[in-house]
């Protein structure tokens, strides 16, 4: 399998991409903390039969850091990666915050979107105790990386994330991919702006189907969301993986990678 390799100078920034495959468009968008590895169990196995992007996202991986004081959205820089490699309309697939950029696309750019699939649901803009419960985690994260150094402000938040399964495959893989982070998001004020009103008063507005995975281990507020999506979003499908985690994809490859191909299919 061939694999294009590049970085695309668009919408003010510079941006990592892999682009692999023929047939059916699809973009993959990574979550927090990680980059665009969080996909590696389905890139390849998507682009055998699809055209498959996945990219890192401004401020993560190979990609250049967001410049304080100027503001972008992650929304739009897809939109302009799109545009660059000349992709007119993709199902978007996007992971934890990934997911969030995914739901905000969708919401602004539906004319470029084939269908949205939400895994370890977010949706910008969602308040509950649970989702407070996350953020107060997150809130204390740049403490411990000024004590205590990465690794553990790392830990710290994997050991939040995957509490009901530490040590599956998701957990290991993305304490790996982790080591790389630069934090820099955790130590200076992102610029990103979204969608007012936010995403999850909107997501009645989503007229693309729209497939929700989460699992029974999933994070508690992602759970919340996963129903919410289901509820508001009127073509919508959930799906539960059972004993996975945050990051079913990674838990449970082959039983995913089969779930999005015949969604895609069947559209």
């Amino acid at each position: 399998m061939k694999v294009s390799s590049g970085y695309a100078d668009v919408n003010g920034t510079r941006l990592y991409y892999e682009h692999a495959g023929e047939g059916n468009p699809v973009v993959l968008i990574h979550g927090n903390w990680g980059d665009c590895r969080h996909w590696d169990d389905q890139f390849s196995a998507l682009a055998e039969g699809c055209t498959v992007l996945r990219y890192d996202c401004r401020g993560f991986g190979k990609s250049s850091m967001p410049v304080e004081g100027k503001p972008y959205s992650h929304h739009d820089d897809l939109k302009a990666l799109m545009s660059h490699l000349m992709m007119q309309e993709a199902h978007i697939c996007g992971v934890s915050m990934g997911c969030g950029i995914a739901v905000d696309f969708v919401l602004v750019y539906p004319e470029m979107s084939k269908s949205l699939i939400a895994v370890g649901p977010w949706a910008n803009g969602y308040t509950s105790p649970k989702a407070e419960e996350l953020f107060s985690e997150i809130r204390k994260i740049p403490r411990t990386l000024k004590e205590k150094g990465p690794e553990e402000a790392l830990a710290q938040e994997w050991d939040y994330i995957f509490a009901q399964k530490l040590g599956c495959k998701g957990d290991l893989w993305l304490r790996e991919i982790g080591k790389n982070y630069s934090f820099w998001h955790c130590t200076n004020e992102d610029p990103a702006v979204g969608l007012r009103p936010p995403a999850a008063l909107q997501l009645g507005k989503i007229g693309v189907p729209t497939l929700i995975v989460t699992a029974e281990y999933d994070i508690p507020a992602c759970i919340e969301i996963a129903d919410l999506m289901e509820r508001d979003i009127p073509d919508s499908k959930k799906v539960v993986f059972k004993d996975a985690s945050h990051f079913m994809n990674i838990d449970e490859p082959e039983e995913f990678n089969r779930l999005v191909l015949d969604f895609i299919g069947d559209l």
